[in-house]
């Protein structure tokens, strides 16, 4: 790991650099903390590049996705530099990282995609192709709403149900909102993670997924919002509601029976 940090190499070279050096996205799970070991140790070692781990973990999502948005005949809407840098905007403690920066990132992208060994794809729809489940679930979010300001303090957050198309594969679970998206609305890594059948009083056959040791902390997991901006998922645990109690013991089977 740290051999792949040596040279005289910016910080956008090194990101993209190690980035390349391993398949993508195969193994979701193993390159999930790769990047993560990757940001811990770029950090330690260029300390005032980023204000934190979580910064370069989830700009590595993004370059990810740029690297397919950009290189996929299938995707006709190609992001300019100035969409990139937007998407990225307060992903650094709440503050945005320099356009230089994000700049040199997009162009060496766009300039030499990742190099994927032995494969002819460079997109994440090849993770796919041979889930260990996929289905449409009703999960739960929690969004701003103005109209409920007076009664909540906290800006009016209610809760909501939205459809998405959910797939369980390397480890991870996967979200769309179309089954025909090529880029997940969200990543969830589901090492030292459980899952478990829980009661809710507005939806009916609901399975929790959760961190058994790390009660009142955020579960490390990434989302696209509706801008195209890549960011930490904010989620102490996912409440999912499936159309059946077979339907839900089935998932809740499947997620127990994956490594890690």
């Amino acid at each position: 790991m740290q051999a792949r940090l040596r040279g005289s190499v910016g910080a956008s070279g090194r990101v993209g650099q190690f980035l390349w050096s391993f398949r993508l996205p195969g193994e979701a799970q193993k390159i999930d903390r790769m990047m993560e070991a990757f940001a811990t140790r770029y950090c330690n070692c260029n300390p005032t590049v980023f204000q934190s781990t979580d910064t370069c973990y989830i700009l590595s999502f993004a370059i990810i996705m740029l690297n397919t948005s950009l290189h996929n005949p299938n995707v006709k809407d190609k992001p300019t530099l100035e969409r990139f840098i937007s998407m990225n905007q307060g992903i650094n403690n709440g503050e945005d990282l320099p356009d230089e920066l994000l700049t040199k990132l997009y162009e060496s992208i766009q300039n030499e995609p990742f190099k994927i060994p032995e494969d002819d794809g460079n997109d994440l729809t090849h993770t796919f192709f041979n889930p260990d489940r996929e289905g449409w679930l009703l999960k739960m979010g929690i969004n701003a709403d103005s109209r409920f300001s007076a009664c909540f303090p906290k800006g009016g957050r209610v809760k909501t149900w939205k459809r998405r198309w959910f797939i369980l594969t390397d480890s991870c679970l996967y979200y769309f909102k179309y089954t025909t998206d090529k880029e997940p609305r969200g990543i969830i890594p589901l090492e030292n993670l459980c899952v478990r059948e829980i009661e809710d009083l507005n939806k009916q056959y609901c399975l929790e997924i959760y961190n058994p040791k790390s009660k009142g902390q955020k579960i490390k997991a990434c989302k696209t919002e509706n801008d195209g901006r890549v960011v930490e998922g904010k989620h102490q645990s996912y409440r999912i509601s499936a159309s059946t109690a077979e339907e839900r013991d089935e998932w809740i089977q499947s997620i127990r029976s994956e490594p890690g």
